[in-house]
């Protein structure tokens, strides 16, 4: 993997979702997931939860309080979802003219 400096503008990156086709490393996701959560590596009362944004299907990743399903904090945040989608959108608009 290559660290490019701080100061050079980046390179758009290409989102793609991930696919559901190989059973195997869904599973094994599931199985680190619970193994996480059981070990409390959060925190008491705390989980993490790996879901798929319905806008840009792109995998989200939260730790949430297990008692009231409050969002302690998620990756990426709201807020580069909804840029994200917004920019899906203007390309799909931008592509269709």
């Amino acid at each position: 993997m290559q660290i490019d400096p701080t100061n050079s503008p980046a390179a758009p990156i290409a989102v793609e979702p991930l696919r559901n086709d190989n059973q195997q490393n869904l599973k094994q996701l599931v199985t680190a997931v619970r193994a996480l959560n059981k070990a409390e590596l959060y925190g008491q009362d705390r989980e993490l939860q790996f879901t798929r944004d319905p806008g840009t299907k792109v995998p989200v990743i939260k730790i949430v309080q297990s008692q009231t399903g409050e969002v302690i904090d998620q990756l990426p945040p709201e807020s580069v979802l909804h840029a994200f989608e917004s920019l899906q959108k203007l390309q799909t608009s931008q592509s269709n003219k």
